[in-house]
């Protein structure tokens, strides 16, 4: 699957707000963990971003061999691990303070006659309802679940979520500019906070050109803003 611009939005978002959390102590270790991480774009970003150890899963093969690659090849290396299995089977000696995913997302749309490409984008491998209880189940209570989702389904999430006693604790709505519709919502959630902000990103402006918003994500990421 190729890198999408909502995926990068998603990972410096993420980065930001993980590291913005992470206390400043030289001597703990701060571990996250990457639901589906395909090309292993998210953890990527979260390592640069941050000195936290990194868990990727992917059921994938093809992906998972992609992504241990990029893993490889990075100067994070140390601080990355990546499993070949089913999110469903993953057991963990440890709780994890960050939770991210980009999750197979389009119920009931039109699906593809590629197995693997449902798989990414569909959620036949694993529903959302699934993700919240796998993220209840290793998350720390003071821990951040982070979610990039389309946004017809924000709203549904967001309730399941609360019914799982997750506290929306900040949604980013995406947009192409400001004429155009929300396509994606970023959404964090807490076990410990309830209030919640709303914020909007627009990736270009009138003029064709990424928005000072946009560049400020990515700036660290991107070649050439």
């Amino acid at each position: 699957m190729k890198v999408s611009t909502d995926a990068c939005i998603f990972g410096a978002a993420v980065a930001e707000m993980f590291a913005a959390k992470a206390l400043p102590d030289e001597d703990k270790e701060i571990h996250y963990l990457d639901i589906g991480t395909g090309t292993g774009l998210l953890s990527l970003m979260l390592a640069q971003k941050t000195t936290a150890f990194i868990d990727a899963v992917e059921i994938d093969s093809a992906a998972y061999d992609e992504a241990s690659e990029n893993f490889n090849s990075s100067p994070f290396k140390e601080r990355l691990s990546i499993y070949n299995t089913d999110i469903l089977n993953y057991r963990a000696a440890k709780k994890y303070e960050g939770i991210i995913c980009n999750p197979p997302f389009f119920e009931g749309d039109l699906r593809s006659p590629d197995k693997k490409k449902n798989a990414a984008k569909h959620d036949t491998t694993l529903t959302l309802q699934q993700l919240l209880k796998i993220a209840d189940s290793h998350i720390k209570v003071n821990g951040l679940l982070a979610v990039l989702l389309p946004y017809h389904r924000v709203d549904e999430f967001i309730k399941d979520a609360v019914d799982m006693h997750f506290g929306l604790k900040e949604k980013i709505l995406l947009r192409h500019t400001v004429a155009h519709p929300y396509f994606r919502g970023i959404l964090f959630f807490s076990k410990t906070e309830t209030t919640s902000a709303i914020k909007e990103l627009d990736i270009k402006n009138e003029a064709g050109n990424y928005t000072d918003e946009f560049i400020y994500l990515l700036k660290d990421y991107y070649l050439y803003l």
